[in-house]
């Protein structure tokens, strides 16, 4: 297997920004949003009001403003530009996702947007917080207060929480979907999370969501649904034989820590592919960092965790969280980055790779239209390396500006001036060893048909054990609600899910059957019933 090293070229440009570091002699810290909660109420408010001003600052700019939230919001995803403007075989934003650059082009993301909030009068030290989801607190409540209160007093002011959503000042237009332009906003819109919907595209749209949403009218009841959401998501556990079985995402989280290489632990794409080649060799289930990511996208914009907790799910619950069209533009999106952002750096400091990093030549994942498609000003077809533009962001250099690239983001301290305080998930043990009498086997769903699926769906995977059924794992997959319409969508249909059983016995499994459920935005899908128009099933179940 051969593997790309940027090292030479990284380690000069490395020293150069440590010298300039050194002379400064300080980082910026990025603390979690508990600890500025706890020094709020503890007397010390300023970090949080800090916070807060900030973000006020850059949603009251006006949406031609290049340091707005109308337009950074924008980069994730819409309002879309380039090819994919109105061509759905495009991806019409500019971040990455399901290839090497989805680590590296957020991390250069949130550098800008804390850029951004800093350069609010009075803002200057202004950090972005993270996030910290898996911590205990996180584990037991859900999302931190600051994130979710309605409101907050600043400056002697009650004000509508700048964290909890964003309220456009400027409409943003579908143009991929035609005359059903589900994700076309006006202005005036405020975001929205579970258990609420979003979808006001069109007369249809905006019917059915305001009848979803009358059922939701009390404010901080919402909070507690989302809130049990989010904690069902992290935590949720089943228990067989006395025995914890399947992974949560606090659990897909820990594991993405022991990923081998920087390419399979990077996205979804080539995590699937290694798993496909390690097969055979009894090896555990390798987790991407993208997969416990995509989890939480879902469980804050929508969906619940299928059978394992006592409440219904909520059909209709279109949250902008929930499709990457549109997640960018919620505040939440970017602690919840920045807490996937120091994943990243533990990953690195596990194993070595602060000052480097390697990328498998030609693998899965390193094409510009794995997955979603090329994104503006990227060819399609063409080979994503470390040395790829990560755009729209521009460094200066030498009195020049140039697109950043990921080797311009290796190590966040050296080249960015910024660590992260201590948090959860610090000390992680080394993955266990299977035992005598574990199971090696991986259930493996492949062949997923998105084309009839409009938007994000789960893959859920069940065990039947002498007449019951066990919920073992689910994987979230950020879609898109065009897929039919998406040339590079029809060619690249082959979503894969990989859930090991190596909490079970081998000997539990003897006469064990498997089921698989996909939940989509229009309801619940099996493998009975998961037939395209075409008549040709959704995927295909296999146990290894």
């Amino acid at each position: 297997m051969r593997f790309l090293v940027w090292n030479l070229k990284y380690r000069k440009q490395a020293e150069e920004t440590n010298l300039t570091m050194k002379k400064n002699n300080q980082l910026r810290v990025r603390r979690s949003i508990q600890e500025l909660q706890d020094d709020y109420i503890n007397g010390n408010k300023k970090p949080l009001e800090d916070l807060m001003r900030a973000w006020k600052g850059i949603k009251e700019l006006p949406p031609d403003n290049p340091q707005s939230f109308f337009i950074l919001g924008g980069y994730h995803g819409e309002p879309f530009r380039g090819a994919g403007w109105g061509n759905a075989s495009y991806w019409g934003g500019y971040c990455n996702h399901g290839n090497i650059l989805f680590p590296t082009w957020h991390r250069v993301y949130l550098l800008k947007l804390e850029q951004a909030l800093q350069s609010i009068p009075g803002c200057e030290d202004v950090t972005l917080p993270y996030w910290d989801e898996t911590s205990e607190d996180s584990l037991k409540h859900g999302i931190p207060w600051a994130l979710t209160k309605q409101n907050f007093e600043l400056d002697g002011e009650t004000i509508p929480n700048p964290l909890r959503s964003f309220v456009f000042n400027k409409g943003i237009k579908d143009n991929i979907n035609g005359d059903n332009p589900n994700y076309s906003k006006p202005k005036g819109y405020e975001t929205v999370r579970y258990p609420l919907s979003g979808l006001v595209g069109s007369p249809k749209d905006q019917e059915a969501t305001q009848k979803h949403n009358s059922q939701f009218p009390d404010y901080e009841k919402n909070v507690e649904l989302l809130n049990q959401n989010v904690v069902n998501w992290l935590t949720t556990t089943v228990i067989v034989e006395d025995k914890t079985v399947g992974d949560n995402v606090a659990d897909k989280y820990k594991a993405s820590l022991n990923a081998p290489n920087y390419t399979v632990f990077s996205n979804t794409t080539s995590a699937s592919q290694w798993n496909t080649d390690h097969a055979d060799d009894g090896t555990q289930v390798v987790v991407p960092l993208e997969s416990p990511h995509n989890s939480i996208h879902l469980a804050v914009g929508g969906f619940d965790v299928p059978h394992v907790f006592d409440a219904s799910p909520i059909a209709g619950a279109n949250g902008d969280m929930g499709e990457n069209d549109t997640a960018g533009l919620d505040p939440i999106f970017y602690f919840h980055h920045c807490f996937i952002d120091r994943v990243f750096w533990l990953w690195q400091k596990k194993h070595g790779y602060t000052n480097h990093l390697e990328v498998i030549a030609e693998y899965p994942g390193t094409n510009s239209v794995d997955n979603q498609g090329p994104t503006p000003g990227i060819v399609p077809n063409s080979w994503l390396t470390l040395e790829s533009p990560l755009n729209p962001f521009k460094k200066k250099e030498h009195g020049k500006e140039r697109a950043y690239t990921s080797l311009d983001c290796i190590n966040i301290e050296e080249q960015l001036g910024y660590t992260y305080s201590r948090g959860s998930l610090e000390e992680m043990p080394e993955q266990a060893v299977l035992q005598q009498g574990q199971s090696t086997k991986v259930i493996r769903v492949s062949g997923i048909n998105r084309a009839p699926i409009r938007g994000s769906f789960l893959v859920s995977a069940y065990v039947n054990i002498g007449g019951k059924k066990y919920h073992v794992g689910t994987e979230a997959v950020l879609s898109r609600w065009s897929v039919q319409y998406c040339a590079n969508c029809q060619t690249h249909l082959e979503v894969k899910s990989f859930i090991g059983l190596h909490k079970f016995r081998e000997d539990s499994l003897n006469n064990a059957e498997y089921e698989i459920e996909i939940r989509t935005r229009d309801g619940l899908l099996n493998q009975h019933q998961a037939l395209s128009t075409s008549g040709k099933k959704l995927f295909r179940l296999e146990v290894w």
